[in-house]
């Protein structure tokens, strides 16, 4: 008791203290500030624009909800989450009928976009400064398109899965209660202003800025805008101009599609397709040509702005096959996966023809060996029965595999995120040519693709928007946000009944509505001098 006593008198002593204080103790003594006006020289632009990468691994690495990523694959044609693995924030995202106007992932999806595009704003606004002097015109058009880059990369994520959403293109510098949701061919057009403009003012891949040592790190380039411009392009049913824009990227000469091996395991077992996801050759600097965009995941003090959180990746895709008795957590099984998604059947057992690069061993896991030393067991092929084949030894992509020594347990995730590659403009392409009813074209398109992983061409009549479908899940299988995919081809419906059909964890109540996610409630309840509408159904 008297311990307490105490306690209580030194705060209430402290408090007194700073409240006697004289006024200028309360004085408050700007030592840095990022609002635009400070935005006065190439340090500060650069500072601005780092912090854009920031903000961009807030939504790849964020590590509060563990089951981030698993909204984004699980509950579509590719995955499911096996009942005892499930964290929570992915619930609704397969269980449909709880994806409600208050759901914590769309909520922090729209307040994650709009802060990207608020500090964009911020630099757009100093670069078109015409009072600005320190910063050449040339050095301000970079930063600027840099900037635009990542709006553009807001709003179109946005648009995908929101639909009709407020547009803010200056900087905010007090609270705004009276939004009103813009036409999606209002956001299109500053979606698509913003790109070209980054694809004009962007440079090339290899004259991307390089660090104190020399190398190259993931800053925007050229490839970056005109990808992103096909994207948007496809979505808005304007196939010829995405196919420009895929060619562009394509002819570029800057990148090529990995059919070698390369890289700090070349002369270890694997293949081409494997090589680009272990960590030190996934970038185009270490050899990865096929890559057009890196966001490159290290220590902050190695690579700027290159961590924001503890990436889920390995644990929601990787198996959890230490819990299975005399099993080691080891390099070679990629580390510890807690199996918080499962590949559909469809995808282990009818996605990949036979010989598929795509699905070997190195690339999707389908045998597990014991493998603790001194067990009269070790070596042996652990077999297949019960439950365990759910999330314990269940087949799963190689793709994220990173280990630790320091670090077995393995919360956090140190790997780089392939973000854009060849392989994908290919496949975009691909569609551009299909919409287009351009068949041939399309299937030489995919055969570009299928070639490089050995797969059996594909004719041209076979063709269809299907087909697209499955050669992007059998291409960039955990790579890509599966979900926005199919939000952005109208597809998820009909594709996740189709194809997402166990009876364990099954997908409930998806309905046509799903195609957008709810505006979240709480930014509409703060909106209160204006209607924010909400999307039909939530």
């Amino acid at each position: 008791m008297k311990k307490h006593i105490f306690l209580i008198v030194c705060v209430y002593g402290l408090l007194q203290g700073l409240y006697s204080c004289k006024k200028e103790f309360l004085d408050e003594k700007l030592y840095s500030n990022y609002a635009p006006e400070t935005l006065t020289d190439s340090l500060g632009f650069d500072a601005a624009a780092i912090g854009l990468y920031y903000q961009l691994g807030l939504f790849f690495s964020k590590s509060d909800a563990q089951g981030w990523p698993s909204v984004w694959n699980a509950g579509t044609d590719i995955a499911y989450v096996p009942p005892t693995q499930k964290q929570g924030i992915e619930v609704p995202y397969y269980d449909y009928t709880q994806l409600i106007s208050t759901d914590g992932a769309a909520s922090f999806t729209w307040q994650w976009a709009y802060q990207l595009i608020n500090n964009a704003n911020n630099i757009i606004a100093n670069a078109e400064n015409p009072a600005l002097t320190k910063v050449s015109q040339g050095g301000k058009d970079v930063f600027n398109a840099e900037a635009r880059f990542f709006r553009a990369y807001g709003y179109n994520m946005l648009a995908t899965l929101f639909g009709k959403v407020p547009i803010i293109t200056v900087p905010l510098t007090k609270a705004k209660t009276d939004f009103v949701r813009a036409s999606l061919d209002e956001v299109n057009a500053l979606i698509v202003a913003d790109l070209t403009f980054a694809a004009d003012k962007l440079p090339t891949i290899d004259n991307v800025k390089s660090n104190a040592k020399g190398k190259l790190y993931g800053r925007a380039n050229k490839a970056m805008a005109q990808q992103l411009l096909a994207e948007t392009y496809l979505r808005m049913g304007k196939n010829d101009l995405a196919e420009t824009q895929c060619k562009a990227v394509i002819q570029s000469g800057k990148f090529s599609l990995t059919s070698a091996r390369y890289g700090i395991r070349s002369s270890q077992p694997g293949d081409p397709f494997s090589d680009m996801f272990i960590f030190g050759n996934q970038r185009y600097a270490q050899g990865n040509k096929e890559a057009i965009w890196v966001f490159e995941l290290e220590n902050i003090s190695s690579v700027v702005g290159g961590y924001s959180g503890a990436p889920q990746q390995r644990r929601n895709w990787g198996a959890a096959y230490y819990q299975i008795t005399d099993m080691t957590i080891c390099d070679s099984l990629g580390g510890r996966g807690i199996g918080r998604m499962r590949l559909t059947d469809w995808v282990v057992y009818g996605l990949y023809g036979s010989g598929d690069m795509r699905n070997s061993e190195y690339n999707i896991r389908h045998k597990f060996y014991y493998n603790t030393a001194g067990k009269s067991n070790y070596g042996q092929l652990i077999p297949y029965a019960g439950a365990d084949t759910v999330f314990k030894i269940a087949p799963h992509t190689t793709k994220w595999y990173q280990y630790d020594p320091n670090d077995v347990f393995g919360f956090a995730m140190i790997k780089d995120f392939i973000l854009m590659r060849l392989g994908e403009t290919y496949l975009l392409m691909a569609e551009a040519q299909f919409k287009q009813n351009k068949l041939a074209d399309a299937a030489a398109s995919l055969n570009v693709v299928r070639a490089r992983a050995n797969a059996t061409p594909v004719a041209a009549n076979d063709v269809t928007m299907d087909f697209i479908l499955d050669e992007r899940a059998r291409e960039l299988l955990a790579e890509e946000n599966r979900r926005m995919t199919l939000m952005r081809t109208k597809t998820l419906v009909d594709r996740t009944t189709k194809y997402n059909t166990q009876k364990i964890n099954p997908v409930l109540g998806i309905a046509s509505k799903n195609l957008l996610l709810p505006i979240p409630q709480s930014e509409r309840d703060l909106n209160k001098d204006a209607v924010l509408e909400q999307n039909d159904g939530y």
